[in-house]
């Protein structure tokens, strides 16, 4: 049976069980068929991401109806040509951008896709790649580049772009700064540490565990400490000479918010992206403005921002770090994995391993 005809596939899908969401794999879901400009794509690699626990646990900013298929960084091969999608053929490799803008507002035009209005993302307000096949807008594709394999492609699809418009287009990282990387274990704290490097600065990585600082350490920060230990945001000022940094890269939230205050120089700015930890911060109003410290949001990345980071990949000067492969099978355990904390870079689902 060639791929065109198969009409069931295996999934891991969401079902509601009182308390959130539970995971449950199926073995007979349809196959998706692909509408007019989309293609269906053999799902090879699908990274897991914070927003899959966000939405198994309810925790999203408006219900996603279940039951649904999460997973947002997806990389495969064309399986389908949708009606009138051209530029494409059957068996192409390819890479997901996730944020599905409208194309047509001033945003969109103005290459600010990530704001537009009406944008979805991929895995979330859509069925994602916790499957064997997922249909996609033929516009959203983009190669492969050439030496890159399905895993450590998706593992850079979302937190490579979101990482790159973090620190290069919302807060202006600067060549000789002092940049402190929140989490630099994390699958977009490993792409901060090197993002910032590259840009000329100095990195103060922190991490939860004394193998994750040498880890951080190991892909070229020059400063690790532990944010699980009381007083580390004196301790990154004191690397500082009790200056403080002058930009923190924050996507943890409530639990490392107040530290990363603490550790923020005079003039300083912090940029944040996400809060699995908790979305209610504090602030010092006093320290805000008398300090003349500056907070800025950052949200996804731009489709401009999706192919900088696709070419830095293609040139190795951008690499993700994949912990484990996994089947469905192990998901449940890659999901609890990653809600502890005990990964280092990004975990992947393989829908065809065993």
């Amino acid at each position: 049976m060639s791929l065109a005809e198969r009409t069931t596939m295996r999934a891991m899908r969401l079902h509601p069980d009182g308390q959130g969401a539970s995971l449950r794999l199926e073995d007979d879901i349809p196959v998706p068929r692909p509408s007019p400009g989309e293609v269906l794509i053999k799902v090879r690699a699908c990274g897991l991401n914070q927003v899959d626990l966000l939405t198994r646990q309810g925790e999203m900013p408006k219900d996603v109806p279940l039951p649904h298929i999460s997973g947002t960084e997806v990389a495969g091969e064309i399986a389908v040509l949708g009606e009138g999608v051209t530029g494409w053929a059957v068996g192409a490799s390819v890479v997901v951008d996730p944020i599905l803008s409208c194309g047509h507002c001033h945003a969109c035009i103005t290459g600010n896709t990530n704001m537009c209005r009406t944008s979805r993302v991929f895995g979330v307000q859509t069925q994602g790649g916790y499957a064997q096949f997922a249909a996609v807008p033929a516009r959203q594709l983009h190669a492969i580049p050439e030496g890159l394999g399905f895993a450590e492609i998706a593992a850079i699809a979302v937190t490579g772009p979101t990482a790159w418009h973090m620190l290069r287009r919302r807060a202006d990282i600067r060549v000789g700064e002092d940049v402190l990387i929140i989490a630099g274990g994390s699958g977009i704290g490993v792409l901060g540490i090197q993002i910032a490097k590259l840009a000329g600065a100095r990195v103060i990585a922190t991490a939860g565990s004394e193998a994750k600082m040498r880890a951080a350490l190991e892909l070229g920060a020059d400063e690790a400490v532990n944010h699980s230990q009381e007083g580390w945001a004196r301790e990154v000022r004191a690397m500082t000479g009790g200056k403080g940094v002058d930009l923190v890269f924050e996507h943890v939230g409530e639990a490392t918010w107040e530290g990363s205050l603490q550790a923020l120089a005079r003039g300083g700015r912090l940029v944040t992206c996400g809060g699995h930890s908790g979305f209610d911060v504090k602030i010092n109003l006093w320290h805000l403005f008398v300090k003349e410290q500056t907070l800025i949001g950052s949200f996804a990345g731009s489709r401009q921002d999706f192919l900088d980071v696709m070419r830095l990949a293609e040139r190795s000067q951008l690499k993700q770090v994949v912990q484990e492969i996994v089947s469905f099978e192990d998901l449940p355990r890659a999901q609890e994995m990653l809600r502890e904390r005990r990964v280092f870079g990004k975990l992947v689902l393989d829908p065809w391993a065993g």
